[in-house]
């Protein structure tokens, strides 16, 4: 059992699950675009990598917590294709793709990476920042028997709940995609239901109130909406990871020919309020989309 673990990507979840393998009393190996944050964490023990080559070399299991497809590719095969983490890693090791991307893309990947001698495990999380501190966050995971084998302890660690959907890769990131289509659905049509009760003058805090508590509620509806009542879009889950995911959602439908007609608009509301400017806000500023809606200043989140 590796003690060795990398993580790249010290982002809102990538630190919370970096801290969760250092309480587990794992070697923790970082790397991170932003010195500052990197240099954060080797305060509180962990091990700055100043590249994912360095990285390479002494992790038996690597995490890659980036944004999408091409950041994980960046990562593992560097900018010319042959000066990646994925060239130091020793042959065995495994990596733990978590990003949310096309399920041809995992496919590829896994391949690519076994005839290099690793294994990979098709890994996207969800839980956001809070269950990736705890170490309580869903994992959807698919590949082969080897890869968990190689590395069950960091899964623990990592998650509450580890899915394992299969031996082929690509099979997490399709329940993944699945899920993308209903957080994103549900967020446009929480905005969608908060922007109607503004238009008609109900009061918003009780509007929400009356929600959580009758059957038009849903965990997004729950977990958005006082965002929106604070006034506050400081990005958790930013509007253009939305336009990404359901672009993901409508691009696998599309190969099938499969109709998406809600996943279809709700991608074009995120579209909207990326196009106006809003795409490096919380996803819940698709809210602003509407027009005449006045969206309640920001405020302390503990005024009543």
């Amino acid at each position: 059992m590796t003690k060795n673990v990398g993580i790249v990507g010290l982002g809102a979840m990538g630190l919370g699950v970096a801290r969760s393998l250092l309480r587990a009393g794992l070697n923790v190996y970082a790397n991170d675009v932003r010195q500052q944050v990197l240099d954060g964490f080797a305060a509180e023990g962990g091990i700055a990598c100043q590249s994912v080559a360095d990285m390479g070399k002494h992790c038996d299991a690597v995490v890659l917590l980036v944004v999408n497809a091409a950041q994980t590719e960046s990562v593992l095969f560097g900018a010319d294709g042959t000066h990646g983490l994925a060239h130091a890693m020793k042959p065995g090791s495994v990596v733990i793709a978590c990003a949310t991307v096309a399920p041809e893309f995992a496919i590829r990947l896994g391949q690519r990476l076994q005839d290099m001698g690793l294994h990979m495990l098709d890994a996207p999380v969800s839980g956001g920042a809070a269950r990736a501190a705890e170490g309580t966050m869903t994992m959807m995971t698919s590949g082969p028997a080897a890869a968990y084998a190689a590395c069950e302890h960091v899964l623990a660690a990592m998650a509450g709940k580890v899915y394992r959907l299969g031996d082929q890769h690509g099979q997490g990131s399709k329940v993944k995609i699945i899920n993308q289509l209903l957080a994103g659905v549900h967020i446009a049509a929480s905005a969608e239901a908060m922007a109607l009760g503004l238009r008609e003058g109900v009061d918003p805090d009780a509007l929400y109130e009356v929600i959580t508590h009758s059957a038009g509620n849903s965990w997004m509806f729950e977990n958005r909406v006082p965002h929106i009542l604070n006034g506050d879009y400081t990005p958790l889950s930013a509007v253009d990871i939305f336009v990404k995911d359901l672009g993901l959602v409508l691009d696998t439908a599309r190969a099938s020919k499969f109709p998406l007609p809600l996943s279809a608009t709700a991608h074009q509301m995120f579209m909207q309020a990326s196009t106006a400017g809003h795409g490096g806000e919380d996803d819940s500023a698709v809210i602003k989309i509407f027009p005449g809606i006045e969206v309640p200043p920001k405020r302390d989140p503990g005024t009543n």
